[in-house]
């Protein structure tokens, strides 16, 4: 019985050491050039200029479709808020003369893609959407910390746009000792994975 459980210890520290070997997550991502992509769940404020009856805010369905006055269905998901504008004017120019249409986006969800995904040992696990410049330290306020079970430091990011390349991060450094230098910038998509820890 003891050999038992002396091989499921060692299997455990085995595992626990291959999960290390990813390389630390770089402290900057590469986001300089980030626009904005709707998603199902966004709010969209459209604003048609001299036509107060045109302009209102609409939610993105879970098709990733809207509907306004005059257009019954138009894409929305996988465009930035110019390519919306543009894309309502030529709908709307069937019926208005040179219509100028501006759409903000007022509640911020995101494409599936683009969302920040915390699985495991989370308070709180939950998607976020992301936000440009968004680090991990803003990622851990948002899902609550971590669990009393969480192994911290062996925990990983997905990074799904650059291939499902791992990095490891310093989640305990970061939340328990306040080691800012576990910081790291967060990147559209990426999933953090937060493991059970031994004890």
């Amino acid at each position: 019985m003891a050999w038992r459980l002396g091989a499921a210890l060692l299997v455990v520290l085995l595992g626990a050491c291959a999960s290390r070997q990813h390389p630390p997550a770089p402290a900057q991502a590469d986001t300089q050039n980030y626009n904005y992509i709707i998603g199902p769940g966004d709010s969209l404020q459209i604003t048609v200029w001299r036509n107060p009856d045109l302009s209102m805010t609409v939610p993105v369905r879970p098709d990733g479709k809207i509907a306004t006055p005059l257009i019954d269905e138009l894409v929305a998901q996988g465009k930035t808020s110019t390519e919306m504008a543009r894309d309502i004017e030529k709908q709307l120019s069937k019926y208005v003369r040179d219509p100028v249409v501006t759409v903000i986006v007022t509640a911020f969800v995101g494409p599936y893609s683009e969302q920040i995904r915390v699985v495991g040992e989370a308070a709180k696990p939950q998607f976020l959407p992301y936000k440009q410049k968004m680090t991990l330290l803003d990622v851990m306020i948002a899902v609550g910390g971590l669990t009393d079970f969480a192994d911290g430091n062996g925990a990983t990011i997905l990074r799904g746009s650059e291939g499902n390349k791992q990095y490891s991060v310093r989640l305990k450094d970061l939340i328990k000792r306040g080691d800012v230098s576990a910081n790291v910038e967060m990147k559209p998509g990426d999933i953090l994975i937060i493991p059970q820890g031994l004890f």
